[in-house]
Parts: structure tokens; sequence; C-alpha cells
């Protein structure tokens, strides 16, 4: 045996898996990796109290253990898929998806799957990922003649029995002057309006954003403001109500297009029995002591862990990072003899991350203006930001518990802080009048991408910053609360939409 006299950080690994229980894995646990650049309070510690009785030797004794608070924190990079599965847990709820199906077989023209292919139509666009053969992952349109267990496509695909991947509905295209552009203007939101196609069946809900227009000239409005990001205020049969939109809308005819629009799996924070708390157990690998056996690992794990606090910080020249803090009930060592946890562990892959130079499609606050899609942005840039959630937990901690036995989750809350560049008072006004205020922001990279919307907000700070020689500033405070003032239907703090693909024209 040849005991190592160091361990290198870069020997170490971080990994989760969500527990079926508090404190419980499943039977088979997957193990996901993750890629930390720093870590923040990551193990347990320890509370002793000594005992300092009077006597004349004037000396303490041993201490004993009393407490134990066990803690998970970590920073890393933001990529279009690392973020997604664990959002869930600060947002205590579960992702809203669009048809995600596995996929095991392929024909030349098909994908096979278990259950659930019916749910797919002609002028659905589809999106495959994960099969070993390259053609068959990717952006393909539904075709015909499909039943509950095959999705027939319009692309030829490889024939493979041994492939595994999935497929998931982004987006739809309509039929040659189905779509049309409703925008009369006069206190009256935008529209897109069809004649055939029901709208309600998209799965689309208020406070979504979807992504109009596709890269062939064929496939999108002409009118520039009809095409981009738009938010979703209500669907009926034949119609999308939109009341905010990248531009400004104007009314157009479908004539001969065939007009495509995209979406997203959608996250929000719950109500009712739609909430959901999830625990996770974190294991971080410690490298192996005996370097005769590199494969025989030790380390630690975090357990029952509940997420607490998320940021995502956005800086200028900088990659998009986001820190992530969990509260948890315990903390454990294994030895390279005992060896890692059962389970999985998928090999993590590779992608890059965004950055704030190139990948920030559309940011903008702005006073609600109900009558408008498009209010005026109260600043042209910022020079960084900060999104961050806070569930306000705390420990529940017992006689006879070493640790916290539970934790209790307290309000859920939403902020922000964004240093502007001045332009006019509007925004300083906003604050003065405490305004209702809404927030988005839009992420585009490699035909993928991710928005972020606060329906409601109050502004804070708004103290111009004036210095020699320098650009004037405007640090604002954001401070998100439900949207049910402002529209019923929109009763959650903060929504997510997780974009599987966008077309080319996204990223301008």
């Amino acid at each position: 045996m040849a005991q190592v006299k160091k361990i290198d950080s870069n020997f170490t690994g971080l990994r989760y898996a969500e527990e079926a229980s508090p404190g419980v894995l499943p039977p088979t646990p997957v193990w996901i990796p993750l890629e930390p650049n720093s870590y923040d309070d990551f193990g347990g510690e320890v509370t002793t109290v000594a005992r300092n009785p009077i006597n004349p030797s004037r000396q303490r004794k041993k201490g004993v253990v009393v407490d134990l608070e066990a803690t998970a924190g970590f920073e890393q990079d933001l990529t279009q898929e690392n973020l997604q599965d664990l959002l869930q847990g600060f947002m205590f709820a579960d992702m809203r998806r669009k048809d995600e199906l596995t996929s095991t077989d392929t024909s030349a023209t098909a994908y096979t799957v278990a259950s659930g292919g019916d749910s797919y139509v002609p002028g659905d666009l589809l999106f495959a990922k994960g099969f070993d053969e390259p053609t068959n992952n990717g952006l393909k349109h539904v075709d015909s003649g499909g039943s509950a267990t095959t999705i027939p496509v319009t692309e030829t695909l490889v024939t493979s029995t041994s492939q595994n991947g999935t497929v998931v509905r982004v987006g739809f295209q309509f039929d040659a002057g189905d779509a049309e552009i409703s925008a009369p203007g006069g206190g009256v939101l935008p529209r897109l309006t069809t004649t055939t196609k029901d709208c309600r069946d998209f799965g689309l809900i208020p406070g979504e954003w979807i992504y109009i227009g596709g890269d062939l000239a064929v496939e999108s409005f002409n009118t520039a403001g009809n095409n981009g990001f738009v938010r979703v205020k209500s669907v009926s049969q034949n119609e999308i109500v939109f009341d905010k939109s990248q531009g400004t809308m104007a009314s157009e005819a479908g004539g001969s297009k065939t007009i495509k629009i995209f979406f997203g799996r959608v996250l929000k924070n719950e109500t009712g029995s739609l909430i959901k708390r999830r625990t996770y157990q974190f294991e971080r690998t410690l490298g192996a002591p005996d370097d005769a056996n590199p494969g025989d690992l030790q380390a630690e794990y975090i357990t029952n862990c509940i997420a607490s606090e998320f940021t995502l910080n956005m800086q200028t020249g900088e990659i998009l990072t986001t820190e992530m803090s969990f509260l948890a009930g315990q903390h454990e060592t294994r030895t390279a003899a005992q060896g890692l946890k059962a389970g999985t562990r998928p090999q993590i892959a590779e992608a890059d991350a965004f950055n704030a130079a190139n990948d920030v499609a559309r940011i903008n606050l702005s006073v609600i203006d109900p009558t408008t899609s498009t209010p005026s942005n109260l600043f042209a840039y910022i020079q960084e930001g900060s999104i961050s959630i806070n569930n306000n937990l705390s420990y529940n901690k017992a006689v006879s518990v070493l640790g916290a036995f539970d934790v209790t989750a307290g309000t859920f809350e939403v902020s922000g802080e964004l240093t502007a560049y001045f332009t006019n008072v509007e925004a300083i006004q906003a604050v003065q009048d405490n305004a209702d205020v809404t927030f988005d922001l839009h992420l585009v990279k490699a035909n993928a991408g991710i928005s972020i919307d606060f329906p409601m907000l109050s502004l804070g700070d708004g103290l111009a910053n004036v210095e020699q020689d320098e650009a004037v500033t405007l640090p604002l405070e954001l401070q998100a609360a439900t949207g049910a003032k402002y529209d019923p239907n929109m009763d959650h703090t903060m929504l997510w939409v997780f974009y599987d693909y966008l077309p080319n024209r996204a990223d301008t």
C-alpha cells in the first residue's frame, strides 16, 4: 500500500442524486455530474461544547459534539442543460413538459415509442436528442400516419433497434396562410389568429414565452416586429394573445406563409397541490488515498439536502455563473475500502456556457402597461446584474438528533439587482411612484435558449451614481411578487422557459 501525501482539487468530483424520500435514495440512483468552479460551505460543521467546571486547576474538560450543520454550496457556469433539473428543487415545482418521450427504435421514417406517440400531429416540430446516430438527432417535422407507438417525420432517419434517445415537441408549423397577426392598436393587445388550428393543443399557459418565426422567409412574417420572443397572456381555440413582445407588432395576413412558432418546457413556482418539495444527496469524491489503486475513491455525502438559495450572475465580459446552496440533514464519509454508494454515473455532456457579450438576446425592465405589448424599456444597457431565489429555509432540530431532522421552508423570495446605464429619469420616477414593473431576460446560444420572466415587481434604490469621467449609472433593486395583481392567471412570481430548439434568427 502506497499512501499518497496529498490529494489535489483536480482529482475531486461532484455529483448529485434525487432522493426517493428525505434521506433515502431510490434503489438505483442516478448520480448526475456537475462542474463546480468553487465550493462554499460544503460539508458538515460540527459544534462542540467543553465542560468548564470551577476547579483549582483552571482547566476545561474535553469537549463533546453537540450539533452538526450540514450544507452544500457551490458555483458553476450556466449552460443550456446543467441547471434545469436542480432548478426544480429551488422552484419547489415540476417542470411542465410538452410530450417528452423516450425512443429506442427508429425506422427510416419514424421514431418508435412505448406510448404517447399519438399526441404528435402533422405540423408539430419535434426535437430529437441522445441518439448515437447523429442523423436521428435535431429538428424534425412530424408527418401524417402516426400512432400511439410511432411518430413519423418527413426527414429520412437511420434505421436502428438499439438506440436510446428522447423526442420532445418544440413547436408547430402552420398550414399556408393559416397564421395571421392582428394588432389593431387602440389599447387592444396583439394576437396570432388561425382558422383551422386549435391553439389550445400547444399546452401554453399565461406568462409563458414563445418564439415566432423560422429561418426561411416563408416561415416568418414580413413585418420584423411580428417575429421574435412574445409572452402569452391568454389562449383560446383560434388565437394566442400577447402582452409582451420583442418588437412592435402590426396586423399582417398570412398569405401563403407557413409560419413556425417555437416553445419549450416551463418551470414556475406553483400553488396548492402542484407545489413539490425535493431532497437530494450530494457526492463529492475526494480522490484515491492509495496510488496503487486509483479507482478506489473516498468520498463525502451531504444527505437530505433541500434547495435554499440560488443566484444567477451577469457581468460585462464574463461567463454567466450560478451559485447554489442547500441546507442538509446529515454529513457522511466513506473510505476507499467502503467505496462509493451504488447507482449509475453518466458522463457529463460537453456544453458551452452562456456569456454576457453574445448570448443575451433581450433584457427588458418596463412599467406595466396593459394596453401595449411594447412599453418603454427603463434602460438601454446594463453593466451587471443578478437574479436570486431564496426559499428562507431554517433547520428543525430536536433532542436525541445530531444535526437536523428536517427543514422548514419560508417565503419564496425572488429578487434581483441591476446596474443600468442612466438615460432618463423614468426609472427613478418608477421607483418613487412604486410603479408596477415587469422584467424579462432571454438567452440564446447554439439554437437553444432560456427565458426568465417576472410578471410583477417593485423597484428600489434608484440613486444615480455620478463619478468624474465615467458614464452615469443607476443601481436598481428588484423585488418580485405574484403576478395575480396584474392577471389572476399569472399567479406566480417567477417563470422559466427552456427551449431545446430555436431558429438561427433568434440569435441576433
